[in-house]
């Protein structure tokens, strides 16, 4: 039985940001994507101000569609969320919004918190923003663990972040990390910019790849399936034939125009997925 199906895919609202959560929610629902991965920003899940009457509503709507949170996934790119910043009260907040994070996620259920590392100052010793990283991510590994989540962790791009930009830089966090509730992320537009291949993350990573986000790039942005010029299809043959079986999301932002109309953009996503999938299988 192949390692992938339409099963593994996860809906999401990104780019949703100016559509209701509801009308996105029944979005998921008529796209059959079943599980979510939730991203924390306003207006839907704005994590900061989000109240305990807020969550109820929340779960009384995915209830009602019979729909579940795979994954919660805070904005964390843009200042002020930065868990390697020097700035004592900037990194403390940072650390208190992920906690408050791990904290919603387990009250909708859902099984990871979705982490990136921050980014130091560039002109700053780049150790000393890696181990404020380091030990931020221990901190709030520990405690989503505590409540029953496991943490995501994914490279970026070098323009979002100066720390974990490649394969070599990730296995390094995760071996100082060193915990078991820690997976990996494979962004293909992350893995594209740094040079490296599914093939690095498998090796890299056996057994540590809990998340993909699969999008195109022109090389790099948040596309849509056949937006960009990236060989989705054989990424998608190249994750088969690593016997992938985790999730997989599609994270469109786009160039501005998909969140006025979202829809159409995983449709079409989804329907490049099924293409590469049966292709793959003619193989």
């Amino acid at each position: 039985m192949p390692s992938l199906s339409r099963q593994n895919l996860t809906g999401s609202n990104f780019a949703y940001q100016h559509i209701s959560f509801t009308h996105f929610l029944d979005d998921m629902v008529d796209l059959d994507l079943r599980e979510l991965e939730l991203w924390g920003i306003a207006p839907h899940l704005h994590i900061p101000q989000l109240t305990r009457g807020d969550i109820e509503q929340i779960e009384r709507q995915l209830s009602e569609r019979e729909l579940s949170v795979r994954c919660i996934t805070p904005e964390q790119v843009m200042y002020p969320v930065n868990i390697a910043s020097s700035d004592p009260v900037l990194r403390a907040n940072s650390l208190a919004f992920f906690r408050r994070a791990a904290e919603i996620g387990a009250e909708l259920g859902a099984q990871w918190l979705f982490l990136t590392p921050g980014r130091g100052l560039e002109d700053e010793t780049p150790q000393s923003a890696w181990g404020r990283s380091a030990e931020a991510l221990s901190e709030i590994g520990d405690y989503a663990a505590s409540l029953g989540l496991g943490c995501l962790l994914e490279p970026l791009q070098r323009v979002e972040s100066n720390l974990i930009n490649s394969v070599a830089q990730l296995k390094r966090m995760m071996v100082e990390q060193n915990n078991d509730t820690f997976s990996v992320v494979l962004d293909v537009v992350a893995m594209h910019a740094a040079g490296d291949t599914v093939s690095d993350y498998a090796m890299s990573f056996p057994d540590q790849i809990g998340h993909v986000h699969l999008i195109d790039g022109d090389p790099t942005g948040h596309l849509a399936w056949g937006d960009g010029t990236l060989p989705l299809a054989e990424y998608v043959h190249q994750l088969m034939s690593i016997d992938y079986r985790g999730k997989v999301t599609f994270e469109l932002f786009g160039d501005g125009t998909y969140c006025l109309d979202p829809r159409p953009a995983v449709e079409k996503s989804i329907a490049g997925f099924l293409a590469a999938l049966e292709a793959s299988s003619a193989r």
